[in-house]
């Protein structure tokens, strides 16, 4: 039997094809796992959104629609009429229109990431007919970069969001290994670090984060990594088995990369600033857990300090010096202390950055300069479910939305971004979800166990984020009531952790 996701809308009865929810995963759905609200389904592990009118992708990730069905209901049975390849076939890509040569118009998108790919599979599903083309310095078509963390010897083929054929079939042009050095915006143009220059219509600027590395002494020896692109992964993944390694940072990136390095080196250490991994977005019980987690599998920690200097031989690093004295031997290191934008092309432009080099937009994506937009790593845009505070996030998720708002209206299609910061790690193959937003909470409400949890973050006695591990739906709902921008209180999550999901 293919599980399918009913509902009735208006009167009309619709069938949503839910052999999965997200397009983003191969994983099979629970039928009564999933988030419905206003006519959209949402997926219980990623947060994607589906439209059950139409099957299309919403929110994100994924880039594949689904299937729509017509149903009839006869008593206690729905009958659905179905072609039967498309039962068997959950992914649905949306149509895309050709380009036309007497079309003058042309958007150039810079950046290699989601953003970029959805803006460019946008415009052609939604009629644009002039020409796209997605300038990247990668030398590989764009491919799955949360991946790489994971699976450090992945091949860019086996990762890539879309294969080269998908992009020629769909008139979208791919200049790879090439990078922008100059926008002109006032001859509308892009200059690229061979000398040519591309004009533009419109202008996509997604050029995403650059690996931060500390100043410190030894910092250019060899064998010091950071992890942003597959050449980096496969570096890493040649050098560090049955080697002493050393993740600096107690990040996301620092401790995916220690769960998949720990089993096949012969010590990994992690180094991180803080008393507990991740206690700045989990609260410290989490962070323990997680600390707990990685310590029995081996991962040792130096918790509340930094490397000080690096020491090496012949050209190689061999130990860190760390901030308390301490000296661990390192045969290699990775480097997981965040990015910055790679904005530095843009300062010239005349498109407006911040203090910190992000690229200012609105809720449209769009610069101060009505043709040029921005997504992804990059941006400092309004986040509706915080009152349109000004915010910086590095989420796969939002830049795949990001890239369609931005395409939409490059078309004259108005749309402003309404997209709640949804996120997920898997450590040790236990999955940990996210969605919501904070820069610091009061206190978090958590209810479960070690294995099973959901934990609610507290700003001003209103829920404004929350995480679990092994109790799903509920973080896909409460990102479902955020977009509906319904708030919780506090006194609504402290004894019941669910009382609040009928607002749905």
């Amino acid at each position: 039997m293919v599980p399918l996701s009913n509902s009735n809308t208006n009167g009309n009865t619709n069938t949503k094809d839910s052999t999965n929810d997200s397009t983003n995963d191969s994983t099979n759905a629970n039928a009564n796992g999933r988030s419905y609200c206003n006519g959209v389904v949402r997926c219980p592990w990623h947060g994607a959104c589906f439209n059950v009118q139409t099957g299309d992708i919403e929110d994100f990730p994924g880039l594949d629609s689904v299937h729509s069905f017509q149903t009839e209901i006869r008593g206690k049975d729905v009958i659905v009429k179905a072609n039967l390849n498309d039962l068997k076939n959950f992914r649905r890509v949306k149509k895309m229109t050709k380009q036309e040569a007497s079309d003058g118009k042309a958007v150039v998108i810079v950046g290699g990431g989601p953003a970029s790919v959805v803006c460019a599979e946008t415009l052609r599903q939604e009629g644009f007919t002039g020409k796209i083309t997605l300038v990247s310095k990668d030398v590989n078509v764009p491919y799955d970069r949360i991946k790489l963390s994971k699976t450090l010897a992945a091949k860019a083929e086996e990762i890539a969001l879309r294969k080269a054929d998908f992009y020629n079939e769909n008139n979208i042009s791919l200049l790879l290994g090439k990078q922008v050095t100059r926008v002109d915006s006032a001859m509308n143009q892009i200059v690229l670090d061979s000398g040519e220059s591309l004009s533009y219509t419109n202008l996509l600027l997604a050029t995403g984060g650059r690996p931060r590395r500390p100043n410190i002494r030894g910092s250019d020896l060899s064998n010091i990594f950071v992890l942003r692109n597959i050449e980096d992964a496969n570096a890493i993944a040649e050098q560090f088995k049955e080697k002493h390694v050393v993740v600096l940072g107690s990040s996301f990136i620092g401790l995916e990369v220690a769960c998949a390095m720990v089993s096949h080196a012969a010590q990994v250490s992690v180094v991180g600033q803080s008393a507990v991994p991740l206690a700045n977005v989990f609260g410290p019980d989490i962070g323990r857990w997680l600390l707990k987690l990685h310590e029995s599998k081996g991962v040792k920690f130096h918790n509340g300090t930094s490397i000080s200097e690096f020491d090496g031989q012949d050209g190689k690093v061999t130990s860190v010096k760390l901030a308390n004295g301490t000296s661990v031997k390192a045969d290699v290191c990775v480097l997981g202390i965040g990015v910055d934008p790679c904005t530095e092309f843009l300062h010239d432009s005349g498109i407006k950055l911040t203090d910190r080099g992000y690229v200012s937009v609105d809720k449209s994506m769009q610069t101060n300069l009505k043709n040029v937009f921005a997504a992804g790593d990059i941006t400092q845009f309004p986040l509706m479910c915080v009152h349109d505070k000004l915010v910086n996030i590095q989420h796969w998720q939002m830049a795949h939305q990001q890239g369609r708002i931005a395409a939409l209206n490059m078309v004259g299609k108005k749309k402003q971004i309404n997209s709640v910061p949804y996120f997920w790690t898997v450590q040790f193959g236990k999955s940990i979800r996210y969605a919501g937003y904070h820069q610091g909470f009061d206190r978090c409400i958590q209810h479960g166990e070690e294995d099973k949890f959901v934990a609610f973050y507290i700003k001003s006695d209103k829920v404004v984020a929350a995480a679990s591990l092994g109790w799903d739906p509920i973080v896909s709902q409460f990102a479902q009531l955020l977009t509906k921008g319904v708030s919780i209180g506090a006194d609504e999550v402290s004894n019941d952790p669910s009382s609040w999901i009928v607002k749905l």
